[in-house]
Formats: structure tokens, C-alpha cells, sequence
């Protein structure tokens, strides 16, 4: 699954000519709005009537922010139709591989292979892409 979510981000952002997950939902056509949230949720994606949603947290800074638009982006894209919330409360079924689908999307979109130098520790990849850390942990562009 991880070379089809490479794919589909080299396709969405070769069509678009961008890697900014705002400006790709836009041309999508998913509503990005952003609220006040409890602090324990960054955001959230919602599928309601063919429409939809990208709900971020108000609370975050800005590049968290956008590292949720693109994780967000990603259940979108990957998992349309998906409502992890409910899944998670009224069923057995597991959302991990859900949420590792969305964050694969997200490295993938966010980390620019052109900053990468032989030698760059994780953090350092993640400071000169302005992402958190644990994020890594779901990039492999090859």
C-alpha cells in the first residue's frame, strides 16, 4: 500500500503543481475549516451529503496545523467514505491501519527529498521540513 500512497502523492501533486495539503484540498474540493477544538484532538476529516471536511484545531501552531491538513488530506484522499471516529467507538474493527495510511500520506506530501543530506538525523530532516519528528517514522520515498 505504501507505493500506491507514493504514487497517488506524486500524481496529486504533479497534477496541482504543489505540495501544499491547503491549496490540494482546495483544488479537491474539501472545505477546510478550523475550530476551536478540546485539546486533545488536532483535527479531524468528515464525510457528510458528497461533501467534505477538514476540520484543524485553532489551538496548534501553524506548521502543526498544516501537518494535520495533510494527515487529514490523506483520509480524504485514502478513506473517503471511512469515519474513524465511529469505527473506533462502535466496532471492533481497528482504525491503526487507517491512521498509518493517512500519516504515510502526510510524510510523503510534506517532506521534500531535496533538503535530505547522507547523514541528516531525523530531527534535522524534520527541522528543515518544519514537521514533527514522529513523522518520520512513516517516510519511505522509495
Amino acid at each position: 500500500m505504501k507505493f500506491v500512497i507514493r504514487d497517488l502523492v506524486q500524481q496529486l501533486c504533479t497534477k496541482h503543481n504543489t505540495t501544499n495539503p491547503y491549496e490540494l484540498a482546495d483544488y479537491l474540493k474539501i472545505h477546510v475549516l478550523t475550530w476551536d477544538l478540546h485539546e486533545e484532538i488536532n483535527g479531524f476529516y468528515k464525510y457528510e451529503k458528497r461533501n467534505r471536511f477538514i476540520v484543524i484545531n485553532t489551538n496548534l501552531s501553524p506548521s502543526m496545523q498544516k501537518t494535520v491538513c495533510a494527515h487529514e488530506l490523506g483520509h480524504a484522499v485514502l478513506h473517503t467514505h471511512a469515519n474513524t471516529p465511529f469505527l473506533r467507538k462502535n466496532t471492533f474493527f481497528s482504525v491503526d491501519k487507517l491512521e498509518i495510511e493517512a500519516n504515510t500520506f502526510a510524510a510523503l506530501l510534506l517532506i521534500d527529498k531535496k533538503t535530505i543530506q547522507p547523514g541528516d538525523t531525523k530531527a534535522c530532516i524534520a527541522y528543515k521540513n518544519n514537521i514533527p519528528v514522529e513523522l518520520l517514522e512513516f517516510y519511505n520515498p522509495y
